[in-house]
């Protein structure tokens, strides 16, 4: 009977552990450079980029800047993430690209310096 008792103490004891214990995933700094081509779009008169995980929002564009003026758009942005990519949509003149597609998934390297090339409604 006393060692019945252990074993459901133990048990407990087992059991409330693992509902105690957080599974907290690690996170880390990542710095994402984006480079998009506008080329053959006229009339750019504003290049951004919308997401998930801040710095990046849905509801706002973050300015991207021209690095060959309607033709190349560049921006980089840094944050704090425990995911392994972020989704995204590109954005000109007020208009989404990819309507009724899937978002755009900018998957993080492992050094923590993305580099990602897109071409705007492209899905490559």
């Amino acid at each position: 009977m006393v060692i019945e008792m252990k074993k459901i103490n133990f048990l407990y004891f087992v059991i409330f552990g693992l509902l105690t214990s957080s599974c907290v995933q690690e996170s880390y700094n990542q710095t994402v450079t984006v480079i998009l081509d506008v080329s053959g779009i006229k009339d750019i008169k504003s290049v951004g980029l919308r997401g998930d995980g801040k710095p990046l929002s849905w509801d706002e564009d973050f300015e991207m800047k021209p690095l060959i003026k309607d033709s190349l758009y560049t921006t980089t942005f840094s944050g704090k993430t425990g995911y392994l990519f972020a989704e995204v949509k590109f954005v000109v003149n007020g208009e989404f690209e990819l309507k009724d597609k899937d978002n755009r998934q900018v998957y993080f390297d492992k050094s923590r310096k993305t580099i990602y090339k897109a071409t705007f409604n492209k899905n490559d």
